[in-house]
């Protein structure tokens, strides 16, 4: 009979035991799914706005080009070779790689020359996009 008994709560604990592993077999499984999905959607809205914050760079860059093109003072060639390399960063900029490990010093120094653009052409440099009701402040 105390062979029956100890038989009997070796059950019991190898059961604990058992439903603790698949218990947290289970959880990690879900946790896993849970944290994939939210790291995609938190990477999305990331990418999405990079990629906005870029656009409007190089929009910005490209149209004060085009608008610079027809002057030929000194100023302006300065200005030009200024936008030119803005324009060269963010061309380069690897959108593609979402492992790229220098992401965020690249987007600071094309921050950095926007700024300096920006003060060359005597812009606002926080200039806000789209309505009152959606807007973006860099």
């Amino acid at each position: 009979a105390p062979r029956a008994m100890a038989d009997m709560f070796d059950g019991i604990v190898m059961a604990e035991q058992r439903f603790h592993g698949e218990g947290y077999q289970e959880g990690f499984a879900e946790g896993s799914h849970i944290g994939i999905a939210e790291g995609r959607r938190y990477g999305s809205l990331h990418g999405a706005k990079i990629g906005l914050e870029i656009g409007c760079y190089l929009g910005f860059a490209l149209t004060w080009h085009c608008l610079l093109q027809k002057c030929t003072n000194e100023k302006s060639s300065k200005k030009i070779k200024a936008l030119d390399s803005l324009i060269g960063m963010i061309q380069k900029f690897p959108y593609e790689d979402p492992t790229y490990d220098k992401l965020q010093e690249d987007l600071e120094k094309i921050r950095g020359k926007f700024k300096q653009v920006c003060s060359m052409l005597n812009v606002q440099s926080d200039f806000r996009i789209g309505t009152e009701r959606s807007s973006l402040t860099f």
